[in-house]
């Protein structure tokens, strides 16, 4: 269910703005890359101030939509700095919502040559057996070697490659302001931090410029922004129809939903804290899943570019 519930996470949340764990975030350029760098994000606060009617002009919210895009953009790159837990917690639910089966996956999320990787520590909260361990460090060691031992020249296609997907998704994702309509609905103080509090629909007949953009007309929701840095702290977004996924005909069904929250570190980056998933869906017309999933990620640390990774069994 991993890969699935990771899909939807991806899907619901604009083409993985907040990080949906499966795919972890792309390892940054190096300086020899041709790949044009973003400009940096205007920090100007933007206001929302209502017309003569009492109501906040659309292409106001428009404005902090976007500002909030660009910043959620931007935290993405910065996010790869960082390493930190993981923990995914499963309830598998029955015909009639009871909770059949519950289980749990903790993990650390390393930067072994400016990539990240996945290390599972803990299954239901219990450590590893020593084989279980052996095979998560022998997983480390096969992608420390491989990057290792990587040419130049295929670093540099590999680098480009992840960029030009990131530049797909970026794409995606700026074309969210466009797509609903959105109206201020009030303001909430959330962890100390005043945001406005937006509600968005579909936009009726809107034409979007991306083919994936097409599956946005299928979710509603609630965002909350912080109006001093224009950044989004908390996302609310619920299927209203069902929505076909792949070729494999996967259906994410009506009432699907997802609620995440982010976090200021260092005062310098925002990055999830939590994520709270309702999934029904089903696979292939013959498998069903039905489940709530709770994501928490914790104790995030810096990773310096100085560091020298050092290869399993190697003398530091």
């Amino acid at each position: 269910m991993r890969s699935c519930a990771s899909l939807v996470f991806a899907v619901v949340l604009l083409a993985g703005c907040v990080f949906a764990q499966d795919s972890s975030p792309a390892s940054p350029l190096s300086p020899k890359s041709a790949v044009p760098v973003p400009p940096p994000v205007d920090l100007k606060p933007i206001d929302l101030t209502p017309d003569a009617t009492g109501t906040v002009p659309a292409e106001q919210i428009r404005q902090l939509l976007r500002r909030a895009e660009e910043k959620d953009l931007e935290n993405d790159k910065q996010q790869r700095d960082y390493t930190y837990i993981e923990r995914e917690e499963e309830h598998k639910l029955g015909s009639n919502g009871e909770v059949k089966k519950v289980e749990s996956r903790t993990s650390e999320i390393l930067e072994i040559y400016g990539e990240p990787v996945e290390r599972l520590t803990a299954k239901d909260d219990k450590p590893l057996s020593a084989d279980e361990a052996k095979k998560e460090e022998d997983k480390l060691q096969k992608i420390i070697d491989k990057r290792k031992n990587e040419s130049e020249e295929n670093r540099r296609k590999r680098l480009q490659g992840e960029e030009k997907e990131r530049e797909e998704g970026r794409k995606f994702v700026l074309e969210i302001a466009d797509a609903f309509n959105f109206r201020l609905v009030g303001s909430e103080v959330i962890d100390g931090h005043d945001t406005w509090v937006l509600e968005g629909e579909p936009r009726p007949g809107y034409e979007p410029r991306q083919r994936e953009a097409r599956m946005l007309s299928k979710f509603k929701g609630r965002v909350w922004i912080d109006k001093a840095e224009a950044q989004w702290v908390k996302l609310d977004i619920t299927a209203i129809d069902t929505l076909s996924v792949g070729w494999v005909l996967a259906r994410i069904h009506k009432g699907t939903r997802v609620l995440v929250e982010l976090t200021r570190v260092n005062d310098e980056v925002w990055l999830p804290k939590r994520v709270q998933l309702h999934f029904d869906a089903r696979v292939a017309l013959f498998k069903s899943y039905d489940e709530d999933v709770d994501e928490t990620y914790r104790d995030y640390k810096k990773f310096r570019t100085d560091t020298k990774i050092t290869v399993i069994g190697e003398q530091p």
